[in-house]
């Protein structure tokens, strides 16, 4: 069984000891191992979106939930990050600064049962490949909405910097959401 408390009192022990990303892994490595039981307690998704779990100076603990076929452009965290699936599928595109901006460096993709640790100067973009919602588990090594060191997206066409805005982040979450639910 998922208990959401205890996992987030074991994140934040965990944390409290070592502030990396190392023990946080093994948890949420632990947790997504038994998607049944995470699906169990947080229930079925009314729509995509970022849900927090848990929201400290500490660490923030989310619930995602993505459209089928959606996609985040690039952004960094500027703080580690440890992602786990527990339906569905995540693809991640890997980039790296150069004296231009960004340019591709590598990929992952995820699916039921994986947890991969993100570092925090890892910039990345995020897509849905499958026409389901996809379900993860992130902790991140802070405030994931109001971050010590201001956070980066980039333009999807034009890889142009610009200041992260969570809530064109949240926009998008539901837009994609209203998007599947028309194609349903």
């Amino acid at each position: 069984m998922f208990d959401t408390e205890r996992f987030v009192e074991d994140c934040r022990r965990a944390v409290a000891v070592d502030d990396s990303h190392k023990a946080v892994h093994e948890l949420v490595a632990r947790a997504v191992a038994d998607p049944a039981a995470i699906e169990n307690t947080l229930g079925e998704p009314e729509q995509a979106g970022i849900d927090p779990l848990y929201r400290g100076p500490d660490l923030t603990i989310l619930n995602l939930t993505w459209a089928p076929w959606m996609s985040l452009p690039p952004h960094d965290h500027t703080m580690w990050a440890v992602i786990g699936i527990f339906s569905g599928r995540e693809d991640n595109i890997f980039w790296r600064r150069t004296e231009a901006g960004i340019e591709a460096a590598g990929a992952r993709a995820l699916g039921v049962g994986d947890a991969t640790p993100l570092g925090r100067d890892i910039i990345h973009s995020v897509l849905n490949p499958i026409g389901k919602m996809t379900r993860a588990i992130h902790v991140y090594g802070g405030d994931f909405f109001e971050p010590e060191t201001p956070r980066k997206q980039w333009d999807p066409e034009t890889l142009e910097e610009q200041p992260y805005d969570v809530e064109n982040t949240r926009r998008l979450f539901a837009g994609a959401d209203a998007r599947a639910r028309v194609i349903a």
